[in-house]
Protein backbone atom coordinates (compact mmCIF):
# COMPACT_ATOMS: atom_id res chain seq x y z
CA UNK A 1 0.00 0.00 0.00
CA UNK A 2 1.50 3.31 -1.05
CA UNK A 3 2.12 6.05 1.82
CA UNK A 4 -0.21 8.85 2.16
CA UNK A 5 2.49 11.55 1.09
CA UNK A 6 4.00 9.45 -1.84
CA UNK A 7 0.47 9.15 -3.64
CA UNK A 8 -0.38 12.78 -3.14
CA UNK A 9 3.00 13.99 -4.67
CA UNK A 10 2.55 11.57 -7.58
CA UNK A 11 -1.29 13.19 -8.18
CA UNK A 12 -0.13 16.51 -7.54
CA UNK A 13 2.82 16.38 -10.43
CA UNK A 14 0.23 14.18 -12.81
CA UNK A 15 -2.05 17.28 -12.57
CA UNK A 16 -0.21 20.11 -12.82
CA UNK A 17 0.40 21.72 -15.63
CA UNK A 18 -2.45 19.46 -17.39
CA UNK A 19 -5.51 21.46 -17.86
CA UNK A 20 -6.35 25.20 -18.80
CA UNK A 21 -8.62 27.87 -18.89
CA UNK A 22 -9.02 28.48 -23.03
CA UNK A 23 -11.93 30.58 -23.65
CA UNK A 24 -13.13 33.30 -21.04
CA UNK A 25 -16.48 35.67 -21.88
CA UNK A 26 -18.55 38.42 -19.89
CA UNK A 27 -21.47 40.87 -20.43
CA UNK A 28 -21.46 44.56 -20.17
CA UNK A 29 -21.36 45.41 -15.97
CA UNK A 30 -24.51 47.59 -15.49
CA UNK A 31 -27.05 48.58 -13.11
CA UNK A 32 -30.23 47.70 -14.06
CA UNK A 33 -30.03 45.33 -16.65
CA UNK A 34 -33.52 44.60 -17.53
CA UNK A 35 -32.71 41.03 -17.90
CA UNK A 36 -33.71 37.42 -16.89
CA UNK A 37 -29.96 36.10 -15.53
CA UNK A 38 -30.87 32.88 -18.36
CA UNK A 39 -30.00 35.74 -20.99
CA UNK A 40 -27.38 37.17 -19.09
CA UNK A 41 -25.50 33.77 -19.06
CA UNK A 42 -26.51 32.99 -22.40
CA UNK A 43 -24.26 35.93 -23.77
CA UNK A 44 -21.58 35.15 -21.36
CA UNK A 45 -21.26 31.69 -22.43
CA UNK A 46 -21.85 32.42 -25.44
CA UNK A 47 -18.82 35.25 -25.97
CA UNK A 48 -16.38 32.75 -24.17
CA UNK A 49 -16.89 30.24 -26.88
CA UNK A 50 -16.26 32.98 -29.81
CA UNK A 51 -13.28 33.69 -27.23
CA UNK A 52 -12.21 30.08 -27.57
CA UNK A 53 -12.51 29.64 -31.09
CA UNK A 54 -15.02 26.95 -30.27
CA UNK A 55 -18.75 26.07 -31.51
CA UNK A 56 -21.45 23.77 -29.28
CA UNK A 57 -20.20 20.80 -30.45
CA UNK A 58 -16.87 21.78 -28.66
CA UNK A 59 -18.46 21.88 -24.95
CA UNK A 60 -20.08 18.90 -23.38
CA UNK A 61 -19.72 19.79 -19.81
CA UNK A 62 -21.35 23.13 -17.72
CA UNK A 63 -21.02 23.96 -14.15
CA UNK A 64 -22.79 27.29 -12.46
CA UNK A 65 -23.27 28.24 -9.10
CA UNK A 66 -25.81 30.81 -7.56
CA UNK A 67 -26.65 32.71 -4.38
CA UNK A 68 -30.84 32.89 -4.76
CA UNK A 69 -30.55 33.56 -8.63
CA UNK A 70 -29.01 32.50 -11.61
CA UNK A 71 -30.49 29.76 -13.88
CA UNK A 72 -29.82 26.54 -14.37
CA UNK A 73 -27.33 24.86 -16.86
CA UNK A 74 -29.59 22.86 -19.07
CA UNK A 75 -31.50 25.74 -19.57
CA UNK A 76 -28.49 27.81 -20.83
CA UNK A 77 -26.96 24.78 -23.04
CA UNK A 78 -29.89 24.38 -25.07
CA UNK A 79 -30.21 28.45 -25.77
CA UNK A 80 -26.58 27.56 -27.40
CA UNK A 81 -27.22 24.20 -28.93
CA UNK A 82 -24.63 22.11 -26.36
CA UNK A 83 -25.80 18.83 -25.58
CA UNK A 84 -24.29 17.93 -22.19
CA UNK A 85 -22.24 14.68 -20.76
CA UNK A 86 -22.10 16.12 -17.66
CA UNK A 87 -23.14 19.00 -15.18
CA UNK A 88 -23.97 20.33 -11.66
CA UNK A 89 -25.58 23.56 -10.26
CA UNK A 90 -23.78 24.71 -7.42
CA UNK A 91 -25.32 26.58 -4.33
CA UNK A 92 -22.52 29.43 -3.62
CA UNK A 93 -20.68 32.79 -3.60
CA UNK A 94 -17.16 33.74 -3.52
CA UNK A 95 -15.06 30.76 -3.45
CA UNK A 96 -17.12 28.94 -5.95
CA UNK A 97 -14.73 30.10 -9.48
CA UNK A 98 -11.96 28.36 -8.29
CA UNK A 99 -13.14 25.36 -6.59
CA UNK A 100 -15.40 24.88 -9.72
CA UNK A 101 -12.29 24.57 -12.00
CA UNK A 102 -11.09 22.07 -9.48
CA UNK A 103 -14.00 19.95 -10.05
CA UNK A 104 -13.61 20.73 -13.70
CA UNK A 105 -10.78 18.65 -13.91
CA UNK A 106 -12.02 16.08 -11.81
CA UNK A 107 -15.03 15.32 -14.15
CA UNK A 108 -12.69 15.76 -17.32
CA UNK A 109 -9.38 13.37 -15.75
CA UNK A 110 -12.46 10.83 -14.47
CA UNK A 111 -13.78 10.46 -18.62
CA UNK A 112 -17.16 12.50 -18.00
CA UNK A 113 -16.42 15.02 -20.45
CA UNK A 114 -14.37 17.08 -22.36
CA UNK A 115 -14.73 20.40 -22.13
CA UNK A 116 -16.16 22.40 -19.63
CA UNK A 117 -18.07 25.82 -19.16
CA UNK A 118 -18.58 27.26 -15.89
CA UNK A 119 -20.73 30.61 -15.48
CA UNK A 120 -21.91 33.10 -12.89
CA UNK A 121 -24.91 35.22 -13.73
CA UNK A 122 -26.38 37.74 -11.44
CA UNK A 123 -28.55 40.46 -11.50
CA UNK A 124 -26.88 41.61 -7.98
CA UNK A 125 -27.76 45.26 -8.29
CA UNK A 126 -31.79 45.24 -9.98
CA UNK A 127 -33.04 42.08 -8.36
CA UNK A 128 -31.31 40.14 -5.38
CA UNK A 129 -28.95 42.20 -3.08
CA UNK A 130 -26.90 41.44 -0.62
CA UNK A 131 -28.28 42.84 2.63
CA UNK A 132 -31.50 42.91 1.97
CA UNK A 133 -32.93 45.03 -0.38
CA UNK A 134 -33.95 44.98 -4.18
CA UNK A 135 -36.75 43.58 -5.94
CA UNK A 136 -36.42 39.95 -4.69
CA UNK A 137 -35.32 40.88 -1.58
CA UNK A 138 -38.50 39.32 0.59
CA UNK A 139 -37.10 36.16 1.73
CA UNK A 140 -38.21 34.35 5.23
CA UNK A 141 -35.39 33.31 7.82
CA UNK A 142 -34.49 30.07 8.40
CA UNK A 143 -32.47 27.82 10.15
CA UNK A 144 -29.08 29.79 10.89
CA UNK A 145 -30.08 33.20 10.20
CA UNK A 146 -32.08 33.31 13.12
CA UNK A 147 -28.59 33.28 14.60
CA UNK A 148 -27.59 35.74 12.56
CA UNK A 149 -30.00 38.19 12.39
CA UNK A 150 -29.84 38.91 16.19
CA UNK A 151 -26.73 39.50 16.32
CA UNK A 152 -27.07 42.38 13.42
CA UNK A 153 -25.69 40.32 11.18
CA UNK A 154 -27.68 40.67 7.92
CA UNK A 155 -25.23 41.63 5.22
CA UNK A 156 -21.51 40.24 4.31
CA UNK A 157 -20.06 43.36 5.86
CA UNK A 158 -21.72 43.02 9.32
CA UNK A 159 -20.73 39.47 9.54
CA UNK A 160 -17.37 39.82 8.63
CA UNK A 161 -16.38 43.03 10.33
CA UNK A 162 -15.52 41.27 13.71
CA UNK A 163 -12.29 40.07 11.50
CA UNK A 164 -11.54 43.43 10.25
CA UNK A 165 -11.99 44.98 13.84
CA UNK A 166 -9.57 42.29 15.04
CA UNK A 167 -6.36 42.79 12.98
CA UNK A 168 -6.57 46.30 13.53
CA UNK A 169 -6.82 45.54 17.08
CA UNK A 170 -4.36 42.92 17.31
CA UNK A 171 -2.17 44.34 14.75
CA UNK A 172 -2.71 47.88 14.55
CA UNK A 173 -3.85 48.20 11.23
CA UNK A 174 -5.70 51.37 10.47
CA UNK A 175 -8.36 52.73 7.61
CA UNK A 176 -6.29 54.85 6.17
CA UNK A 177 -3.86 51.48 5.20
CA UNK A 178 -6.54 49.54 4.07
CA UNK A 179 -8.21 52.16 2.02
CA UNK A 180 -4.69 52.17 -0.30
CA UNK A 181 -6.60 48.84 -1.71
CA UNK A 182 -9.35 50.88 -3.08
CA UNK A 183 -7.45 53.36 -4.20
CA UNK A 184 -4.85 50.98 -6.46
CA UNK A 185 -7.52 49.11 -7.86
CA UNK A 186 -9.47 52.20 -9.26
CA UNK A 187 -6.18 53.41 -10.75
CA UNK A 188 -6.32 50.02 -12.89
CA UNK A 189 -10.09 50.43 -13.51
CA UNK A 190 -9.60 53.92 -15.06
CA UNK A 191 -7.72 51.76 -17.86
CA UNK A 192 -10.00 49.57 -17.77
CA UNK A 193 -12.71 50.61 -20.51
CA UNK A 194 -15.39 48.34 -19.37
CA UNK A 195 -15.20 49.36 -15.49
CA UNK A 196 -18.44 50.25 -13.89
CA UNK A 197 -16.55 53.01 -12.01
CA UNK A 198 -13.50 54.09 -13.88
CA UNK A 199 -12.77 57.05 -12.00
CA UNK A 200 -9.74 57.26 -9.54
CA UNK A 201 -10.02 58.15 -5.85
CA UNK A 202 -7.86 58.99 -3.03
CA UNK A 203 -7.36 57.36 0.60
CA UNK A 204 -9.36 60.38 1.62
CA UNK A 205 -12.24 60.23 -0.54
CA UNK A 206 -12.28 56.14 0.72
CA UNK A 207 -11.96 57.55 4.25
CA UNK A 208 -14.50 60.28 4.37
CA UNK A 209 -17.33 58.66 2.88
CA UNK A 210 -20.09 57.10 4.78
CA UNK A 211 -19.37 54.40 7.31
CA UNK A 212 -21.90 51.27 6.38
CA UNK A 213 -20.42 49.38 9.44
CA UNK A 214 -17.44 49.92 11.50
CA UNK A 215 -15.06 49.66 10.38
CA UNK A 216 -16.44 49.63 6.85
CA UNK A 217 -16.87 52.85 4.83
CA UNK A 218 -18.87 53.08 1.54
CA UNK A 219 -15.82 53.14 -0.69
CA UNK A 220 -14.33 50.02 1.22
CA UNK A 221 -17.54 47.81 -0.34
CA UNK A 222 -17.81 46.38 -3.81
CA UNK A 223 -20.06 47.43 -6.56
CA UNK A 224 -23.02 45.89 -7.04
CA UNK A 225 -23.88 45.12 -10.62
CA UNK A 226 -26.07 43.13 -13.11
CA UNK A 227 -23.39 40.84 -15.07
CA UNK A 228 -22.51 37.59 -16.16
CA UNK A 229 -18.94 35.68 -16.67
CA UNK A 230 -17.70 32.32 -17.94
CA UNK A 231 -14.75 30.60 -18.44
CA UNK A 232 -14.07 27.24 -20.61
CA UNK A 233 -11.69 24.65 -18.64
CA UNK A 234 -10.12 21.98 -20.69
CA UNK A 235 -7.11 19.67 -21.32
CA UNK A 236 -4.39 21.30 -22.16
CA UNK A 237 -3.47 19.80 -25.57
CA UNK A 238 -6.98 20.66 -26.85
CA UNK A 239 -6.74 24.24 -25.33
CA UNK A 240 -3.46 24.82 -27.33
CA UNK A 241 -5.80 24.49 -30.42
CA UNK A 242 -8.30 27.22 -29.66
CA UNK A 243 -8.03 30.97 -30.86
CA UNK A 244 -6.14 32.80 -28.09
CA UNK A 245 -3.42 31.02 -26.02
CA UNK A 246 -4.05 28.73 -23.06
CA UNK A 247 -3.89 30.43 -19.23
CA UNK A 248 -2.21 27.03 -17.37
CA UNK A 249 -3.90 25.46 -14.70
CA UNK A 250 -0.81 24.80 -12.16
CA UNK A 251 -2.88 24.56 -8.95
CA UNK A 252 -6.11 24.65 -7.62
CA UNK A 253 -7.82 24.62 -3.56
CA UNK A 254 -11.48 24.08 -3.86
CA UNK A 255 -13.41 25.80 -0.40
CA UNK A 256 -10.78 24.67 2.39
CA UNK A 257 -11.75 25.54 5.51
CA UNK A 258 -10.70 26.88 9.26
CA UNK A 259 -11.34 24.07 11.47
CA UNK A 260 -15.07 25.67 12.12
CA UNK A 261 -15.90 26.28 8.64
CA UNK A 262 -19.67 28.22 9.11
CA UNK A 263 -20.33 31.34 8.59
CA UNK A 264 -20.21 32.87 12.30
CA UNK A 265 -18.91 30.26 14.23
CA UNK A 266 -15.18 30.26 12.91
CA UNK A 267 -15.00 32.25 15.16
CA UNK A 268 -14.31 29.57 17.95
CA UNK A 269 -11.15 28.25 16.27
CA UNK A 270 -8.03 29.81 15.29
CA UNK A 271 -7.31 33.87 15.91
CA UNK A 272 -10.69 35.72 14.80
CA UNK A 273 -8.37 37.53 12.31
CA UNK A 274 -6.92 34.38 10.64
CA UNK A 275 -8.58 33.56 7.73
CA UNK A 276 -9.05 30.26 5.67
CA UNK A 277 -5.89 30.60 3.30
CA UNK A 278 -4.03 30.17 6.34
CA UNK A 279 -4.62 26.25 5.38
CA UNK A 280 -4.88 27.04 2.05
CA UNK A 281 -1.41 28.20 0.97
CA UNK A 282 -0.08 24.77 1.82
CA UNK A 283 -2.06 22.65 -0.85
CA UNK A 284 -1.89 26.16 -3.43
CA UNK A 285 2.08 26.48 -3.72
CA UNK A 286 2.64 23.11 -2.72
CA UNK A 287 0.73 21.56 -5.67
CA UNK A 288 2.01 24.27 -7.75
CA UNK A 289 5.58 23.77 -7.00
CA UNK A 290 6.14 27.70 -6.32
CA UNK A 291 6.26 29.89 -3.75
CA UNK A 292 4.76 33.74 -3.29
CA UNK A 293 7.62 34.83 -4.43
CA UNK A 294 7.27 33.49 -7.39
CA UNK A 295 3.77 34.94 -8.53
CA UNK A 296 3.55 38.01 -10.84
CA UNK A 297 0.63 39.24 -10.15
CA UNK A 298 -2.12 38.48 -7.80
CA UNK A 299 -6.35 38.73 -7.70
CA UNK A 300 -7.11 38.72 -4.18
CA UNK A 301 -10.86 38.63 -4.15
CA UNK A 302 -12.31 42.24 -2.68
CA UNK A 303 -15.59 42.08 -1.85
CA UNK A 304 -14.37 44.68 0.72
CA UNK A 305 -10.69 46.60 0.75
CA UNK A 306 -10.36 44.11 3.89
CA UNK A 307 -10.90 40.84 2.31
CA UNK A 308 -8.10 42.12 0.00
CA UNK A 309 -5.84 42.37 2.77
CA UNK A 310 -6.47 39.26 4.47
CA UNK A 311 -6.53 37.12 2.14
CA UNK A 312 -2.81 38.57 0.81
CA UNK A 313 -1.52 38.26 4.63
CA UNK A 314 -2.73 34.43 5.21
CA UNK A 315 -1.59 33.53 1.60
CA UNK A 316 1.82 34.42 2.60
CA UNK A 317 2.29 37.53 0.32
CA UNK A 318 3.26 39.14 3.76
CA UNK A 319 4.12 38.05 7.27
CA UNK A 320 1.10 38.08 9.50
CA UNK A 321 -0.08 41.18 10.57
CA UNK A 322 1.94 43.08 8.21
CA UNK A 323 -1.15 43.35 5.52
CA UNK A 324 -1.37 46.83 5.89
CA UNK A 325 1.95 48.09 4.99
CA UNK A 326 1.64 45.59 2.33
CA UNK A 327 -1.04 46.87 0.67
CA UNK A 328 -0.22 50.52 1.32
CA UNK A 329 3.32 50.19 0.32
CA UNK A 330 2.58 50.27 -3.56
CA UNK A 331 3.00 47.23 -4.14
CA UNK A 332 -0.56 45.89 -5.30
CA UNK A 333 -0.41 48.78 -8.07
CA UNK A 334 0.39 48.43 -11.18
CA UNK A 335 4.26 48.73 -11.55
CA UNK A 336 4.64 47.53 -8.54
CA UNK A 337 5.85 44.35 -7.25
CA UNK A 338 3.16 42.25 -7.42
CA UNK A 339 -0.17 44.09 -8.54
CA UNK A 340 -3.75 42.74 -7.21
CA UNK A 341 -7.11 42.73 -9.24
CA UNK A 342 -6.34 44.68 -12.54
CA UNK A 343 -9.16 44.82 -13.76
CA UNK A 344 -10.13 46.76 -10.81
CA UNK A 345 -12.14 44.07 -9.31
CA UNK A 346 -15.15 43.65 -7.37
CA UNK A 347 -14.43 47.37 -5.99
CA UNK A 348 -14.33 49.17 -9.29
CA UNK A 349 -15.21 47.04 -11.88
CA UNK A 350 -17.94 44.66 -11.33
CA UNK A 351 -19.17 42.49 -8.35
CA UNK A 352 -19.49 38.61 -9.79
CA UNK A 353 -18.26 36.57 -7.02
CA UNK A 354 -14.82 36.08 -7.96
CA UNK A 355 -15.14 35.14 -11.92
CA UNK A 356 -14.04 38.39 -13.56
CA UNK A 357 -10.71 38.13 -10.98
CA UNK A 358 -9.98 35.13 -12.82
CA UNK A 359 -11.00 36.07 -16.48
CA UNK A 360 -8.35 39.36 -15.75
CA UNK A 361 -5.75 36.90 -14.40
CA UNK A 362 -6.27 34.93 -17.91
CA UNK A 363 -6.32 37.86 -20.13
CA UNK A 364 -2.99 38.83 -18.39
CA UNK A 365 -1.06 35.48 -18.95
CA UNK A 366 -1.88 35.85 -23.02
CA UNK A 367 -1.25 39.45 -23.00
CA UNK A 368 -4.78 40.67 -24.01
CA UNK A 369 -6.25 42.52 -21.51
CA UNK A 370 -8.81 45.05 -22.99
CA UNK A 371 -7.00 48.58 -22.26
CA UNK A 372 -6.79 51.43 -24.34
CA UNK A 373 -3.10 50.29 -25.50
CA UNK A 374 -2.50 50.12 -29.34
CA UNK A 375 -3.43 46.97 -31.56
CA UNK A 376 -0.98 46.54 -34.16
CA UNK A 377 -0.94 45.38 -37.62
CA UNK A 378 -1.18 41.80 -36.61
CA UNK A 379 -3.77 42.12 -34.42
CA UNK A 380 -1.90 41.66 -31.21
CA UNK A 381 -1.59 44.52 -28.11
CA UNK A 382 1.45 46.98 -27.96
CA UNK A 383 1.68 46.99 -24.37
CA UNK A 384 2.93 50.38 -22.88
CA UNK A 385 3.61 49.62 -19.64
CA UNK A 386 2.64 53.56 -18.86
CA UNK A 387 0.13 53.22 -16.32
CA UNK A 388 -0.85 56.69 -16.08
CA UNK A 389 -4.88 57.32 -16.46
CA UNK A 390 -6.39 55.80 -19.78
CA UNK A 391 -3.82 54.32 -20.61
CA UNK A 392 -2.19 50.37 -20.11
CA UNK A 393 -3.23 48.25 -17.70
CA UNK A 394 -0.34 44.69 -18.20
CA UNK A 395 1.75 43.74 -15.88
CA UNK A 396 5.26 43.50 -17.42
CA UNK A 397 6.63 40.36 -18.10
CA UNK A 398 3.78 38.42 -16.09
CA UNK A 399 4.25 34.50 -16.05
CA UNK A 400 2.43 33.19 -13.46
CA UNK A 401 -0.54 34.25 -11.20
CA UNK A 402 -2.59 33.79 -8.34
CA UNK A 403 -6.60 33.76 -7.44
CA UNK A 404 -7.80 33.87 -4.56
CA UNK A 405 -11.67 33.34 -3.51
CA UNK A 406 -13.22 34.45 -0.64
CA UNK A 407 -16.45 32.73 0.73
CA UNK A 408 -16.30 34.42 4.42
CA UNK A 409 -13.27 34.48 7.17
CA UNK A 410 -13.99 30.28 7.52
CA UNK A 411 -13.50 29.22 4.10
CA UNK A 412 -12.06 30.18 0.46
CA UNK A 413 -10.89 28.63 -2.61
CA UNK A 414 -7.17 29.75 -4.56
CA UNK A 415 -5.87 28.96 -8.12
CA UNK A 416 -2.74 29.63 -9.77
CA UNK A 417 -2.11 29.78 -13.71
CA UNK A 418 1.03 29.72 -15.89
CA UNK A 419 1.98 30.90 -19.27
CA UNK A 420 2.35 28.33 -21.16
CA UNK A 421 5.59 26.42 -21.11
CA UNK A 422 6.11 27.83 -17.67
Amino acid sequence: MPVLGEADASTEKFLRGKYAICGVGETTYRRGSEESTRNLATWAVGNAMVDAGMSATDIDGMLSYSGNDSTFAPLVANDLGIRLNFYMDVHGGGSSTEALVGIAIGVIEAGMCKTVAIYRAMNGYSQVRIGGIGARSAVPITGDQIHWRAYGWQSAGQMFAPTFLRHMYDYGTTPEQVAEVKVAHSKHASNNPKAYYKTRCTVDDVINSRIICKPLHLLDCCVETDNATCIIVTRLDRARDCRNPPAVIQSVVGRCCKPRGDIHLHYQSGPISTVAGHYAKDILFRNAGVGPEDIDATGSYDAFTFTTMLQLEDYGFCKKGEGGDYVSSGTIELGGLRPNNTSGGHLCEGYTHGMNMVIENTRQLRDTVDDSCPVGNDGKKRHTHVYSEGGCRHVKDVEITANLGWAHPGTGSAMIMAKDGK
